[in-house]
This record gives C-alpha cells, sequence and structure tokens, in this order.
C-alpha cells in the first residue's frame, strides 16, 4: 500500500477583468477565492494565450476557463464572446451545463447540441446561445458542415474549451486533431480567432499535447494549487485458485472486484468500481447485487452499471441517482472516468490496468472530494502488465505519466478531413497548410483519385466532387458505425454496439447483458447495422474465436537487436471471426465451441516485429517442435507490456507469431495498431524496445505459474485458444533478444 500525503490550498485574487456578476455568483456558491493554478489560466486566456491546463481530478479546472468564458459571454454576441466548450462524451457536456445552471449567472445563454437534443432546442441553441457544449462527432458531422447556419455564433467565437484532453490519443485523438483544424479554419473565414483552453489530468508534456491537438502553441500550466485528503492506494492481487485444466489461475478480476464493492458498501463506503468493458460493468454489478442480497435486500437495490451503449433516459436517470446519492456502488466504464462530478466518494476501485497511468490517476481521483481521506484500489487481472505492475509498484508511484500519442499526419486521417474541408469550404494553398506538412501530399492524392478537383492556376482551389455527404468519409471513433440492438418481439431498442466490435461482441449466439438482463443474439446484420436478441438465461458466457495473418507491405526502420532483427514498417492483418467458445458461468470451464461464417476484414496498419534465424533459435534451446508455441507466448506477453510505454491499451494492438513468415523466411514476432494506418503506438515499441521487451521478460520469469498462465502468457483475446504455449521457450527466445 502506498500512502499519498493530504496537501493544503493556495489561493490567489481575484482577476480585475472578471465580471463582477460572476465574482458574485462563485462567491455565493462558496468559493471565496480561486485556487492560484485557476488565476493563472484563465489570466493567460483572458490575454488570449492559448493554454494547457493539467492538474489533478477535482483540482476546479472548469472554474478556470468559465471566469474568462462567462466574462465574455456577459456581453452577449455583439458586445462579448462565445464559447465552443467541446468534451469527449455527453455525460461529460450534462454534467458541465447542470453546473453552469447551479451557478445561475444572468445572461448567460447555454445549451447542449448533442444527439441527443431535440429540434426545437438546437435551433434555439444556434441562434441564441453564448455558451455551447458539444463533442467532437457533433462538431464534425454537423456543426462544421452546417456552418452557415452558425455564422453569427461562429463569428463571435472567442474560447474553445477541449475538456479531459488526455483522452484524445492515438487514432480518435489524431482525427479530433484534424476537426479542430477545420474549425479554425472556418472561423478564420468568419474573422474569427478563438483562444484554446485545453484541460487535462495530469500529463508528461501538456503544452506539447496542445500544440499536437490545435496547430497552435500553448502555454501550460501544471501547479496543481487545489486541497486534497490523503489517499491509501492499495495494489491487489487476487489469489490463486484451484483450476480444472492444467495451468492454475488466478482468481477472476471481476469476481474480486464486486465482493470488494459489497464489503466497501455494507461498510457505508460510496465506492465506484471502474471495470475495462460493458459486459465487465454489468457482471460486477449483478455479482454485487447477488452478494448484498442476504445481507440488506436494500443495499442490493441500491447498486447499478453505467457504460456506454445505455440510452439517454438511462444515462440521465443514472447520472441523477449518483448525484443525489441514491446509489451506494456503481459498475463504471470509463465513461465516468471523464469528470463527471460524483461527489462525496469515499472509495474507489479499479478491476485491471486502466491503459496508462494518467487513466489511473484520473479514476482514483473521483474518490476525496472536498479534501476528505479517500482509499483506491486497483486490483489486478490475469494479465502480464497487472503481474508486472503489482510487483513493481515503482512503475506508478515513481514515474511520471505517460505522453499522449497522436499522430495528425496520418494519411488515413488526413483524407477524410481534407475532403470534409473542402465540401465545406474550397481549400486554398494556405488553408492546406493548416492541416499539416503531410497535407500537400494527400491533396495531390484526392485530386489523382477523382476526390478533390482543383480549379485555378495562380491561386488554385480544391473542390469536393461528389454529391455525397464528405463528413461521412471520417469515422472519429474508428468504431467503423453503430450496431442497434433491438428486441424483435417488443421493438425495444435495448442500445447500441460499436460496428467495429460486433463480429465479437453481438455475434449470432453471443451472450449478451443489458442492465442485469440477459440476452442471446439470434441474428446479426452489419451492412444493415441491426442485431435481433431475444431474452434467455443460459448458464454459460460467449467468447469470439478469431484468426490472423499479417503480410508486410514496407520497412520504415530496422536495427540490430543482439542477433535480432527488429523492424518498423507498413503490414497488412487480415482477421476473420471464426466462431465463439462457450464457458460455464463462474467457473470458466469451456462446454463447447459454435463456428461462425463471418466475412474476413483487412486493416492496413503499423507494426514492430523482429526475427530470428534458425541457427540463433536452436542455440537458444528452442527445438523445431517447441518454436512455434515459444514464440507464440513471446507475443502474448509483448503485447500485454505495450501498455507499459506507449499510451495505449492491450485491445488497440494485435500480433501474430510464426515459426517461418512467407515474407521473411524466418521465426517472426509482430505486435500491430489495430487502427487503419497506425496509432503511435507500435512506434513506441520500436524506440523504446529495450525497456519494453526487457519488462515483457522480467514479467515471464517472476510468475510462480510452471507452464504458463493469464498472468504472463496467456491472451484473453487469442483467437487459437491460447494453444500452442510454451512459456520456458519464450523465455529463452527474449533472453537471446536482451543479450
Amino acid at each position: 500500500m502506498e500512502s499519498i500525503p493530504s496537501r493544503p490550498s493556495r489561493l490567489a485574487g481575484w482577476p480585475g477583468w472578471l465580471d463582477p456578476v460572476v465574482r458574485e455568483r462563485y462567491v455565493a456558491s462558496g468559493i471565496p477565492a480561486p485556487w492560484s493554478h485557476q488565476a493563472a489560466a484563465a489570466e493567460l486566456a483572458w490575454a488570449g494565450t492559448s493554454v494547457a491546463l493539467a492538474t489533478g481530478t477535482a483540482s476546479g479546472k472548469s472554474m478556470a476557463y468559465l471566469m474568462p468564458a462567462l466574462t465574455a459571454a456577459r456581453g452577449g454576441r455583439r458586445q462579448g464572446g462565445t464559447t465552443l466548450y467541446i468534451s469527449p462524451t455527453k455525460a461529460l457536456a450534462a454534467d458541465q451545463l447542470r453546473a453552469l445552471d447551479e451557478l445561475a449567472v444572468p445572461d448567460i445563454v447555454a445549451a447542449t447540441y448533442d444527439g441527443d437534443t431535440p429540434a426545437e432546442l438546437r435551433i434555439m441553441a444556434r441562434s441564441h446561445a453564448t455558451y455551447i457544449l458539444t463533442n467532437p462527432d457533433m462538431l464534425h458531422r454537423s456543426v462544421l458542415p452546417g456552418h452557415h447556419r452558425w455564422a453569427g455564433f461562429l463569428r463571435a467565437l472567442r474560447f474553445v474549451v477541449v475538456d479531459e484532453c488526455h483522452e484524445y490519443r492515438g487514432v480518435f485523438g489524431s482525427h479530433v486533431a484534424q476537426v479542430l483544424r477545420r474549425l479554425r479554419r472556418i472561423c478564420n473565414a468568419y474573422g474569427a480567432d478563438p483562444t484554446f483552453v485545453l484541460a487535462s489530468a495530469t500529463s508528461a508534456d501538456p503544452a506539447a499535447t496542445a500544440e499536437l491537438l490545435t496547430g497552435r502553441p500553448a502555454e501550460a500550466v501544471t501547479d496543481d494549487a487545489s486541497p486534497r485528503g490523503a489517499t491509501s492506494f492499495v495494489l491487489w492481487e487476487p489469489p490463486w485458485q484451484a483450476s480444472s485444466g492444467e495451468r492454475p489461475k488466478r482468481r477472476g478480476v471481476l469476481a474480486e472486484t464486486a465482493d470488494l464493492l459489497a464489503d466497501l458498501i455494507v461498510a457505508d463506503a460510496r465506492t465506484v468500481a471502474f471495470v475495462r468493458s460493458r459486459r465487465a460493468a454489468e457482471t460486477v454489478a449483478e455479482l454485487t447485487r447477488t452478494a448484498l442480497q442476504p445481507v440488506d435486500p436494500e443495499l442490493s437495490s441500491r447498486v447499478a452499471s453505467y457504460r456506454a451503449g445505455y440510452l439517454a433516459h438511462e444515462r440521465r436517470a443514472l447520472e441523477e441517482a449518483l448525484q443525489t446519492g441514491q446509489l451506494r456502488g456503481v459498475a463504471a466504464t470509463t465513461a465516468l472516468e471523464l469528470g463527471v462530478d460524483i461527489s462525496g466518494l469515499d472509495a474507489v476501485l479499479i478491476a485491471g490496468w486502466p491503459g496508462t497511468l494518467g487513466s489511473l490517476w484520473q479514476q482514483s481521483g473521483r474518490a476525496g472530494r472536498a479534501g476528505r481521506d479517500s482509499v483506491a484500489v486497483l486490483i489486478a487481472s490475469d494479465d502480464p502488465l497487472d503481474s508486472y505492475v503489482v510487483h513493481h509498484p515503482e512503475v506508478i508511484f515513481g514515474r511520471p505519466v505517460e505522453a499522449t500519442v497522436l499522430d495528425p499526419n496520418n494519411p488515413y486521417v488526413l483524407a477524410p478531413h481534407l475532403c470534409a474541408a473542402a465540401a465545406e469550404k474550397s481549400l486554398s494553398e494556405a488553408d492546406v497548410e493548416i492541416f499539416g506538412p503531410g497535407a500537400p501530399e494527400v491533396v495531390a492524392d484526392l485530386e489523382a483519385a477523382g476526390q478533390l478537383r482543383r480549379r485555378g492556376t495562380n491561386r488554385p482551389r480544391w473542390h469536393w466532387t461528389k454529391r455525397d455527404r464528405a463528413a461521412d468519409l471520417a469515422d472519429l471513433r474508428g468504431a467503423g458505425g453503430l450496431v442497434t440492438l433491438v428486441e424483435p418481439e417488443t421493438g425495444r431498442v435495448l442500445g447500441t454496439a460499436d460496428a467495429g466490435r460486433a463480429h465479437h461482441s453481438v455475434h449470432t449466439g453471443a451472450v449478451y447483458v443489458h442492465q442485469g438482463e440477459t440476452y442471446v443474439v439470434r441474428d446479426l446484420e452489419v451492412d444493415a447495422g441491426i442485431a435481433l436478441l431475444e431474452r434467455d438465461a443460459p448458464d454459460y458466457t460467449t467468447t469470439a474465436q478469431e484468426v490472423t495473418d499479417t503480410s508486410v507491405i514496407t520497412e520504415s526502420e530496422s536495427q540490430r537487436f543482439g542477433p535480432a532483427r527488429l523492424v518498423l514498417g507498413d503490414v497488412e492483418v487480415t482477421s476473420q471471426v471464426v466462431g465463439y467458445t462457450k464457458r460455464l458461468l463462474g467457473t470458466g470451464q469451456v462446454i463447447g465451441s459454435e463456428p461462425l461464417n463471418l466475412p474476413a476484414r483487412r486493416l492496413r496498419t503499423r507494426a514492430v516485429w523482429w526475427t530470428l534465424p534458425d541457427d540463433v533459435v536452436a542455440a537458444a534451446g528452442v527445438d523445431e517442435a517447441d518454436a512455434a508455441g515459444a514464440a507464440h507466448a513471446a507475443e502474448h506477453a509483448s503485447i500485454g507490456m505495450l501498455p507499459l510505454i506507449a499510451s495505449c491499451d492491450r485491445w488497440d494492438v494485435g500480433g501474430l507469431s510464426t515459426v517461418r513468415h512467407a515474407d521473411t523466411g524466418l521465426l517472426t514476432v509482430f505486435v500491430h495498431d489495430g487502427h487503419p494506418g497506425g496509432a503511435g503506438f507500435a512506434e513506441r515499441g520500436y524506440h523504446a524496445a529495450a525497456e519494453w521487451l526487457r519488462a515483457t521478460h522480467e514479467t515471464i520469469a517472476g510468475c510462480p505459474c510452471d507452464q504458463g498462465c493469464p498472468s504472463c502468457v496467456q491472451s484473453p483475446k487469442c483467437g487459437n485458444g491460447n494453444e500452442p504455449l510454451d512459456k520456458a521457450g519464450a523465455l529463452r527466445l527474449l533472453g537471446v533478444l536482451l543479450e
């Protein structure tokens, strides 16, 4: 356990330019003066300097941008200025609107503008609002394509707030970076040049991240002056349990989390348990309710799950129950990590490594608001990285958070946004420069492909040539759209699932849980965007089985790595879900498999890979018969450990291993990004290969199991059922690399 000491606050004076009414409303709400980091960020923004405010959870970042924004908005569209607030989730925008309503500053017209906003309120927002709260998706698909209807708002735009900007990483962050460049360009066309205020959890280099996102320099404010109660941070590893299989197994992280959540609720501690997936949120909530039922049925009714995919009215009801304290325990995905103000939490449980240190501190910071002491528990899942972290606490408590990884120059990202920009307003050469150094080449490719048409010679402009909506070309979150989940007997819409994951999560025969109710998918029609589900109560869960193949397209960089060759380059990954496995609830015992006939998917992306000659493999003591299992185990462990040095989740990357790859002719282990064009994760692995592979070797070597287990070399998403795996052989191969 690590004890994080409390910290007193440091106050500053109210800015001299602050509107007196805004100041009075803050004082009336119980805030005598701003903390020094709030005042510093507000002063920079008011002076027209873009600012990256990176301080801890519950440090009042919203007040830092609201002081200048509300002062400007008090003058209305004509005499003052408007503010566009952008958040990664609708829940956070709704929470921010509630805070604005409670502050009740006169003459401020604030409104959310998202997919849940009724048509009549959208018209009001466009015509009269001075403070609009939206998300990148709505900005991309509605506001920018329809900018003519927003002329009055955009002409007066003075501030753009990008909240929780640490969430904009990988391909999603790269897309958002290009959306913000499109916004800057359209604002310039209306004569506006807004100041950006980016709010983030603690970041390695917030100013550099802000510049990557907006294309504009920013000044960082990182000295957190807010008070903080003491936190007891516990690293918890579930015990080993008996297993019917050959390999040992730790108790499941979800069962362990549910028991801890139930214990904390009985002890009258308001708690949120953060989990990694929608299914996990439903599972933990149900297990907790079951554990509480014999103790106190009333407590059982005060536990719920919160995740993406719920309908709007379901989300709003849960958020209200959280605010009022009606709910005592919640199992939540990261939808609740992003700043939704849950006052009075006593404890946070984190079920498995959340992907980055930034997310870890963001989630643990949900507890202990108002300077109260709190407890945070990271519960290790049966995963190589989790095992490494709990046995190397210096990874958490002795190092800075990761730098945000994104690449706005990814041509797969650039191309659709250049088309969207041209559809919004024809592109000039000066416009193209806004989109980064890779834009001129991509524009030339789009022109050659007939998607953009060039007109003029001395001052050329490029025009969108199609009748289709150009904004539909870019999928910001890489989900490939949404699949609507329907109960055909009643016509009830249960929610949505990402189309990109539909083959894995809502394939025919899949078990799906929604707010404690269990369904089985009877039919999936991805092209139609619909899955049909029926109520059922099977005694098993389902896991998709996938096969993949990887081919090398180009090599960008390479280096000698001991006797191995380490390469960074472009690859094409072909994957297909070919069936699913049924496992008994509780024990996880496999009781059967069913085939599926789903189409293959192709992905061109970036990868890091290493090769070893046959004589080196033999000299390492790995027999030819064991080489496949050794390479496979090394691949799994490498994927599991990549999040240690890259801002990613193991589900953001994939891999392949083979004794004799068709393109290299040698034993080869690939680890690739899971997004078109790459997301920067494989590149991080290439440049930090020594640290990455050393930690991988240490994790396998330090695991007490004999033949390999989920804590070292087994993978939860292996399409081959974790066969073959050779733990000892993986150690020998990695040992050769690290000599």
